[in-house]
């Protein structure tokens, strides 16, 4: 008898974990929306994330095409949307959407005019082969210079002043 009590129990007990694990899994949309910077340039971009959207999602807005969020291992999604370039100067509102849930989440962020600093690759970069080739002709013509000067400017053993 304690048996079968001990198994309704657990068949109960699975039946109440079968039943209640979906409801645990589901989605109720975007959460913890972050919209960084909040004001950015014409033709800039945006780094929105999320959580909550465990299958992806969308971003929409007037000042850009439509973007998919992509969800990495810990389930936080981003997005990168640029701004297009003629998007008029002022504020906007973008929308975020999971692919698995109807719920939608609103960010404001503003538009301002121009282009922001083009900072360029600030010598990240090696120099070509032609200016380490200039380097060593600039290099060895202040070193031949030098030699001649010096060389002109020794005076004669002979004793002359």
């Amino acid at each position: 008898m304690r048996a079968s009590r001990a198994l309704a129990v657990a068949a109960t007990a699975c039946a109440v974990i079968g039943v209640a694990a979906p409801s645990a899994t589901a989605n109720n949309g975007p959460t913890n929306v972050t919209v960084s910077p909040t004001q950015v340039h014409q033709g800039g971009s945006l780094a929105v994330s999320a959580m909550g959207c465990g299958h992806g999602g969308t971003v929409s807005s007037n000042a850009f095409p439509k973007t998919a969020l992509t969800v990495n291992a810990s389930g936080h999604s981003a997005a990168t949307p640029r701004i297009y370039d003629h998007a008029t100067p002022g504020q906007y509102n973008l929308a975020v959407r999971c692919s698995d849930s109807s719920r939608v989440v609103t960010r404001t962020f503003q538009v301002v005019r121009g282009r922001g600093s083009q900072g360029g690759l600030g010598g990240s970069m090696a120099p070509s082969s032609a200016e380490v080739t200039v380097g060593a002709v600039l290099a060895g013509g202040a070193a031949l210079a030098g030699g001649v000067f010096l060389i002109r400017r020794r005076r004669p053993s002979g004793g002359r002043a």
